[in-house]
């Protein structure tokens, strides 16, 4: 693809990863991604702004052919899907300087290689002019890694953000035009990337908030022309209260977890509880992680074996404890054939969770007409802890 005009002098850059459907060897990509540089001319100095997965050079590279000099490269973030292209570039513009934060610096250097003389490393709102055109640097740690900065342009009023309010989509549109499909790709972006570290992203957001900022221009996904969409959803998915909403990742492997599942889901249903239900055999964990952002109570459901969880559940409490929601509630219902510790194995494996544990119901071999009762009492629980705490 040519690069793309945003405004006068402000290029997209970069590629549209149509195919790929993983990332990181672990997030699910349904939708494919991008990866997002820019190219800004000022007066006196041009500077490209991130750069490309390295699969993904070659486009990047025949982009730039027309432009003969490059001063500055910013790198907001070491990741390779952002950095990974810099050496190209360097080299073909050997008299460019690398921008970036001073902990980024020797992220790349390890990462990359990249020689020292190379860097230039700024300091937070410090600033660098291009001539008519003036770039503030603002370091936003944690977002995801720890050396991640942002980028203000002054005089256009736009944030470059890096993966700050991104969202893995391949589209050719330069924009978000389908706020509604951006909006599922971005909390699904936030839960597997951004979640773990909400306490600091709010205070990146409270920084951001004095900034005039009339665009977003993210490196992955499309240009957001109305800033407030993004930074309103990220608010509340980072803010917001949890939700009245269950849940429930399982797996089961003889029936009789999936029994008690069906059963508690239709107690909770009763009670005016909504539950997202997530068989872990099969579910794609980017729709697990965008459940966990709002729901105040987590139900892992597992039968037992060779005396603990099932290892899918075990990765679902592994997962939730690494992306750390805001839920207020866990237990854990199934089944066991002869015994075992699959409760305490369960519980030790979230310590991140600042959570409520309930009563955990587990049956011996199929469901009894007392587990099934105990899975009445525990819906019950649920229903008037979420009212208590206002969730209905």
């Amino acid at each position: 693809m040519k690069p793309r005009k945003i405004r006068d002098r402000i290029y997209w850059m970069g590629s549209v990863d149509w195919d790929r459907r993983l990332f990181d060897s672990l997030i699910p990509l349904p939708d494919g991604t991008s990866y997002n540089a820019y190219l800004i001319e000022g007066s006196e100095k041009t500077v490209l702004v991130d750069t490309v997965d390295p699969p993904m050079a070659e486009e990047l590279l025949s982009q730039l052919q027309g432009v003969p000099k490059i001063d500055y490269v910013i790198s907001h973030h070491a990741e390779q899907d952002h950095s990974g292209t810099i050496p190209q570039v360097l080299e073909k513009y050997p008299g460019a300087k690398l921008i970036t934060t001073p902990k980024a610096k020797g992220m790349l250097i390890d990462l990359l290689r990249i020689p020292e003389e190379c860097f230039i490393t700024v300091k937070d709102a410090e600033t660098v002019s291009l001539g008519d055109k003036t770039l503030k640097f603002i370091h936003t740690p944690w977002v995801h890694w720890p050396e991640t900065m942002v980028t203000y342009l002054e005089e256009d009023r736009i944030l470059f953000s890096c993966d700050f309010f991104g969202s893995h989509i391949a589209t050719t549109d330069l924009y978000v035009t389908d706020e509604g499909r951006v909006y599922e790709a971005a909390k699904r972006y936030y839960a597997e990337i951004m979640m773990p570290f909400r306490k600091v992203i709010e205070k990146n957001l409270e920084k951001l908030a004095s900034y005039d900022i009339e665009m977003i221009a993210p490196s992955h996904g499309p240009i957001y022309p109305r800033p407030s969409f993004i930074i309103d959803a990220y608010r509340n998915w980072i803010l917001g209260p949890p939700l009245n909403t269950v849940v429930l990742p399982y797996v089961s492997m003889h029936e009789s977890t999936r029994r008690m599942v069906d059963y508690f889901v239709s107690a909770l249903v009763e009670r005016g509880v909504r539950v997202e239900q997530f068989n872990l055999a099969v579910t794609d964990i980017g729709k697990l992680a965008m459940a966990l952002v709002d729901a105040a109570t987590i139900v892992i459901g597992t039968p037992t074996i060779l005396g603990g969880p099932h290892p899918y559940a075990a990765y679902g409490a592994f997962l939730a404890n690494a992306l750390r929601p805001k839920a207020k509630f866990l237990s854990i219902i199934g089944s066991y054939g002869w015994g075992g510790k699959t409760v305490n194995v369960l519980a030790g494996m979230i310590p991140n969770l600042k959570v409520e544990v309930i009563e955990p119901v587990l049956a011996k071999g199929l469901p009894s007409e007392n587990d099934l009762k105990a899975l009445e009492n525990l819906a019950e629980t649920i229903a008037t802890k979420h009212k208590k705490h206002g969730m209905e």
